[in-house]
């Protein structure tokens, strides 16, 4: 009897610890951070009424098939209810699988609409480095010949290629709010990882591969960008920020680190 009691007392703590919002992420800062939290409560709330359910239930049969000093019997099970109880879970985790799919290929995969900012992430043991075209719209050519940190060219611009004279690096991530951004994503030595909580984002980064990822963050403020991916010794000190700025504080920021003598 105290194991049946047991049991819906931890239910009703996990239970009012999940719906009282005591554990639960920052707020979203994007159309698609919402779209993720949505469906996540959405799946939080049916995953929580089984779970209730069956820890109801669990109780139940603790309870009343407690050893009362009868004899033990048992059950044969009905396949009929089997059957459709697994019928019940196949079609709610697919219906919930093909909602995530679209919700995540709205980011990875959707290449309606051309971004109106353009920045290149570099990724390294132990830091991140961003690159923004100048006033020509261009980036400029890379070599990996050319690459001196010391000297502030971990990209590997070639200094002979005009449009790449103008290229902006910055070790934070700078975007105007509502606007549209196409990141390309590159590793310099090993697999990073690209991570913003309040855009509910996170993409691996693979040495040699050149990865896009798209989003639009539509509140100002400064928001944490850590590595999430083991890669190192200094992996914990590997971390910037992402700045959501106004269009035109953004525009004034390119404009000074564009001036700047290089």
């Amino acid at each position: 009897m105290g194991l049946a009691i047991l049991v819906w007392i931890l239910t009703v703590g996990v239970i009012s610890l999940c719906v009282g919002g005591v554990w639960w992420f920052p707020a979203p800062i994007s159309q698609h951070a919402f779209n993720f939290d949505t469906h996540f409560s959405r799946m939080l709330w049916v995953a929580g009424a089984i779970f209730l359910l069956a820890q109801g239930l669990l109780g139940y049969a603790i309870l009343r098939f407690r050893d009362q000093g009868h004899p033990a019997t048992h059950n044969e099970g009905n396949a009929r209810l089997e059957v459709v109880w697994t019928m019940v879970t196949a079609v709610v985790f697919i219906g919930f699988a093909l909602i995530g799919n679209k919700i995540w290929a709205s980011v990875h995969m959707d290449k309606s609409g051309d971004a109106t900012i353009k920045i290149e992430v570099l990724a390294k043991q132990f830091s991140w480095n961003f690159r923004y075209p100048g006033p020509d719209g261009k980036l400029g050519r890379t070599d990996v010949k050319f690459i001196r940190d010391s000297a502030g060219n971990p990209f590997g611009i070639d200094a002979q290629d005009p449009a790449g004279r103008d290229d902006v690096i910055s070790s934070a991530i700078r975007v105007p709010r509502g606007i549209l951004v196409e990141l390309t994503l590159r590793s310099r030595d090993v697999i990073h990882n690209f991570f913003v909580r309040e855009l509910r984002l996170k993409q691996d980064i693979v040495p040699g591969m050149a990865i896009p990822l798209r989003f639009r963050a539509d509140k100002e403020g400064t928001y944490e960008v850590p590595c999430s991916e083991l890669c190192g010794l200094g992996h914990h000190q590997m971390r910037t920020t992402l700045i959501v700025m106004s269009a035109e504080d953004f525009q004034i920021w390119l404009k000074d680190e564009d001036r700047k003598p290089r």
